[in-house]
């Protein structure tokens, strides 16, 4: 985990003993029940550092606000998985307040197990799709910033991320490869749903893992008719 440690200090994360004893506990939580349930095909230390806490992290290296200890804004990590970004962002910074939600319940187990086992505070799971969650009242536009690394279209993840948003807050999905052409398509559905495609900032990661972090800021508050009923979305994307 000293790994780990040095590799943050590079972007002014401290992080003390007993963060890096979360993180190895996390890590152990997550092999082990990786052999009875499919989180992650990512199993090797070295690669679940460099793959899932750092590039989970590495938010921070475009977004530093949630650095400081007095953010108090709300943050919805949607289509979480095993925890990512989510609980990397909660080890590391610890006055985060975060709401995970994924839509398989044994994942939303083992989050739970994970929150208990290492000791997190101000951090919850909801387990539903989030095209349902974006309809609860208690969710729907409650959010300051929305957080993903759900592997789905843009156009897609907009209409399950954005209606979680309050007005003037951010929606930051984590994107690989070259998504100029996603960005396009997309461009309409984030409009629709009273959004706007502010920057996209990419940074390399240790490793030479190529990430974007595409800005989209909420100017409005999303029409009621979005999100649609759940899997409308992934078969018939929004185009503006």
């Amino acid at each position: 985990m000293e790994r780990l440690r040095t590799e943050a200090a590079k972007w002014n994360i401290v992080l003390t003993d007993a963060q890096l004893t979360q993180f190895q506990v996390y890590y152990e939580l997550l092999v082990d029940t990786n052999k009875v349930m499919n989180l992650t095909a990512i199993t090797e230390l070295e690669d679940v550092i460099r793959k899932h806490f750092l590039d989970s992290l590495a938010l921070v290296k475009v977004y530093p606000q949630i650095m400081e200890s007095d953010y108090v804004g709300r943050i919805i990590d949607v289509g979480t998985g095993a925890g990512f970004p989510g609980i990397p962002l909660k080890i590391a910074f610890p006055h985060l307040r975060i709401l995970l939600l994924d839509s398989l319940n044994k994942r939303v187990g083992f989050l739970n197990t994970v929150i208990e086992e290492i000791g997190l505070c101000d951090i919850s799971t909801v387990h539903c799709r989030a095209e349902d969650g974006a309809r609860q009242k208690e969710y729907r536009e409650a959010f300051d910033l929305c957080v993903s690394r759900a592997v789905a279209n843009l156009a897609v993840l907009s209409e399950y991320s954005i209606p979680f948003l309050k007005k003037g807050g951010y929606f930051i999905p984590y994107k690989s490869g070259n998504i100029d052409e996603e960005l396009e398509q997309a461009k309409g559905a984030v409009t629709v749903l009273g959004g706007e495609i502010e920057a996209v900032k990419r940074l390399e990661l240790p490793g030479g893992i190529e990430r974007s972090f595409v800005f989209i800021r909420k100017k409005k508050e999303t029409p009621k008719a979005y999100p649609r009923k759940a899997g409308t979305a992934s078969k018939k994307p929004l185009v503006g």
